[in-house]
């Protein structure tokens, strides 16, 4: 009996390790085929960081080495360098990682959803960022050229319809074979957002119906922006518009904008400070955009009212406006209240559109009664503040400089553009710098210009971003060009965006050890002057960079980087890997804040995955 009991036992035993065998078999087979797959990889998992240490060569037992490698430029990488990066997962081809639903779903994100916390920025951690490339969708074809991309771009290249369906009755976009067509229609005005724009200016008696006012209003915040159609048809106006709108149900709305080549960016007025400065804007717009502005004390409206100029206009399109029936005139009522309180005034009001009007001077605050709601933010409260700054219920007053002047002492535009602003002395900066500045940034254009010249023609470029933008001299420089500038401010350094406001231009705020809110693929040429050498400093990694810039540079951008000779030597390791080819090389100009740099000018390549080839065919 005992001798028959251990035969048992040792065939359980066998059997046992026999179905662990074959198990551990199964998940090698599983893994590691898919380990291999050009489009298998799963984002937001620390595998995927490893896999892509491993890809380079380094070290699998910790993420830690393969990172360090990527900020040290001055080091020789040696085996480390990648041949290729691996290509992300085919759903991933709009991956916008700081704005994305499934991160938050994976990292059990406990947001209010009431206040649009879900709508803001959530970066992945380190160990949960992709390192991939960002594949094009299937049949992705250069991008139709400015000014005809305003009204119509290729359905491939954003193949979603969904809004040429659901706001088929407004006009926003209509399919049209393989092209999707913008009419110029949207939420409030379906005949054409250029006869509602002439509309507006008429409302507040500008000569010849012209927005731009002979050149006081330049600078435009188009709240909810739809497929910023507002936006496109000022730019005829010589104003600009920074179109705004969040990843919502509208998902591809900023794509979409992007794509025709109008000034867009992803953000949602939510709790956090939008990204720009004090005092930016003219004028503020929101047709039918939806906002509850009555929600936590007016707290969005006081948002509105921190970014507009002395004398800058809310332009409000809504039922509220002109409907009768009882909730919509309750809204009214408490909308009219509260804006009294904050000392705006009715600049016009017709059929279904409102116009406020904030004052030009401190005066009125100064004259409410003692306790009146909302109050004036703390003295030491910074309006210009911006990253990561909760919004606050209180009114931003003037600075000595706007109550001296009554207004934002602005030149029209386009002598705002090269006249020294008042805020340049917050920086302890001086006129004659600011024109040598502005002049250095001239000469620097033409040489860059000079060594484009044999890729680009007059119309290969339209949407720019310039990444470390100082005083937006780089984008005053290009005027002249059939472009738009991004201009981007690091989050750490002096806030010069609001220089850059003041002289006409926009931009934002951004801290690039993370990923931008922009879709993939939506600028033709990123300008990166001492960027790497910033990030290097904050320990961030360059490699990370270099894959972000690659996501959002559309096939067949450019890229100029000016920097030190390492950073040019790292940088040149990573072209076949992110398929880039290398187009000039130069010496800067010497000065002395950048003795050493050195100018390099990289072309992406346009490819496509196998199922892209196949779509296309």
């Amino acid at each position: 009996m005992r001798g028959r009991s251990d035969g048992g036992q040792k065939k359980r035993l066998i059997a046992s390790l026999c179905v662990v065998a074959i198990f551990l078999c199964f998940l090698y087979v599983y893994y590691g085929s898919s380990s291999h797959g050009a489009a298998a990889l799963e984002y937001g998992s620390r595998s995927l960081r490893k896999l892509g240490s491993s890809y380079l060569g380094g070290d699998d037992d910790t993420d830690g080495n393969q990172y360090e490698s990527s900020i040290n430029f001055g080091q020789d990488r040696g085996d480390v360098v990648p041949k290729t990066f691996p290509v992300c997962d085919d759903r991933h081809s709009e991956l916008i990682p700081c704005l994305d639903r499934h991160l938050i779903y994976q990292m059990r994100l406990k947001l209010d959803l009431s206040v649009m916390e879900h709508y803001e920025r959530h970066c992945p951690p380190p160990e949960r960022r992709y390192n991939c490339l960002i594949p094009p969708p299937p049949g992705y074809k250069i991008p139709i050229k400015w000014p005809q991309s305003r009204d119509e771009v290729w359905k491939a290249n954003i193949p979603h319809t969904h809004l040429a369906h659901e706001k088929s009755d407004q006009n926003w976009m209509v399919v049209k074979g393989e092209k999707i067509v913008f009419p110029g229609g949207g939420t409030h005005f379906h005949y054409g957002a250029d006869k509602y724009i002439a509309s507006i200016a008429n409302m507040l008696n500008f000569s010849h119906n012209n927005l731009n006012n002979e050149g006081r209003i330049r600078t435009v915040l188009d709240v909810g922006c739809g497929v910023a159609s507002f936006g496109a048809y000022l730019l005829s106006s010589d104003i600009i518009a920074m179109s705004l709108a969040p990843n919502d149900v509208h998902q591809n709305q900023i794509q979409f904008a992007l794509e025709r080549g109008i000034p867009a960016y992803l953000g949602v007025l939510g709790t956090k400070r939008l990204p720009y400065p004090s005092r930016s804007f003219e004028l503020a717009h929101c047709s039918r955009c939806r906002i509850d502005w009555l929600q936590r004390d007016g707290i969005l409206l006081l948002e509105l009212d921190r970014l507009l100029r002395p004398g800058g206009y809310f332009a409000y399109s809504s039922p509220e406006a002109y409907a009768q029936d009882e909730e919509d005139l309750r809204i009214w009522r408490e909308m009219s209240a509260l804006v009294g309180r904050m000392c705006w005034r009715i600049a016009a009001k017709r059929n279904q559109t409102v116009i406020w009007q904030k004052p030009l001077t401190n005066d009125c605050y100064m004259e409410r009664e003692h306790g009146t709601k909302p109050p004036l933010c703390r003295s030491d409260d910074d309006p210009d503040a911006v990253w990561g700054v909760n919004m606050e219920a209180c009114i931003t007053p003037y600075s000595d400089h706007n109550q001296k002047a009554k207004g934002s002492g602005l030149a029209p535009w386009p002598a705002r553009l090269t006249s020294p602003p008042l805020r340049l002395a917050d920086f302890g900066y001086s006129s004659e710098m600011f024109e040598k500045d502005t002049e250095t940034w001239r000469h620097r254009v033409e040489s860059y210009w000079d060594l484009l010249s044999p890729k680009i023609e007059a119309d290969t470029l339209r949407n720019l971003m310039d990444m470390k933008a100082n005083l937006g001299s780089f984008a005053a420089a290009l005027r002249s060009k059939n472009v738009w500038v991004m201009n981007v401010v690091p989050e750490d350094g002096p806030n010069t965006l609001k220089v850059i406001y003041d002289r006409g231009l926009i931009g934002t705020t951004h801290n690039w050890c993370e990923a931008f809110s922009t879709y993939p693929r939506t600028y033709d040429l990123l300008h990166a002057w001492n960027v790497f050498s910033d990030i290097e400093r904050k320990g961030c990694s360059g490699e990370d960079l270099l894959l972000e810039m690659d996501r959002i540079l559309r096939p067949s951008g450019f890229v100029i980087i000016r920097d030190k000779q390492p950073v040019i030597d790292f940088i040149k390791k990573y072209l076949s890997a992110l398929h880039w080819e290398a187009v000039a090389t130069a010496d800067a100009d010497s000065d002395s804040d950048n003795e050493g740099d050195v100018v390099f000018i990289v072309h992406k390549k346009l490819w496509l995955t196998s199922e892209s080839l196949r779509n296309s065919e």
